[in-house]
């Protein structure tokens, strides 16, 4: 087995470990679901989640339709079509009747895509 698969299994199996630490004290309810965020090497992956009911109530991911045309400008297209689909979300979510959640971010660090994609959900009218 190379070096490089063993680091690569073992990055997932932390990311896997902080995930689970945090999901002991983040719970979405009905009132504040949970926005779950995952993240790909080249997409990310939102989602607004009831864990009373364990439903998926609204879901989104940067290679849905209405980003398929989305062209971004400047050195960081994942991270600005990672924004775009934060406020996507963030819309369908406010045509839900859904205005306030709690961010998971799903063991990854909050930096570059998956704030972008926080600071989308927030600039589309989501609180959090």
């Amino acid at each position: 087995m190379s070096t490089m698969k063993r680091s690569r299994a073992s990055r997932e199996a932390r990311r896997q470990r902080r995930h689970a630490r945090i999901r002991k004290r983040i719970w979405g309810t009905a009132e504040r679901p949970r926005l779950v965020v995952f993240r790909s090497l080249k997409n990310i992956e939102g989602q607004i989640v009831n864990d009373d009911e364990g439903r998926t109530i609204v879901g989104l991911s940067t290679l849905c339709d209405e980003l398929d045309d989305f062209q971004a400008e400047g050195p960081n297209k994942r991270t600005e079509k990672a924004r775009a689909a934060g406020k996507l979300l963030a819309e369908r979510a406010r045509a839900e009747g859904i205005e306030a959640v709690v961010f998971d971010r799903g063991g990854y660090q909050y930096h570059g895509r998956v704030q972008a994609f926080a600071e989308g959900a927030r600039e589309g009218g989501l609180k959090f």
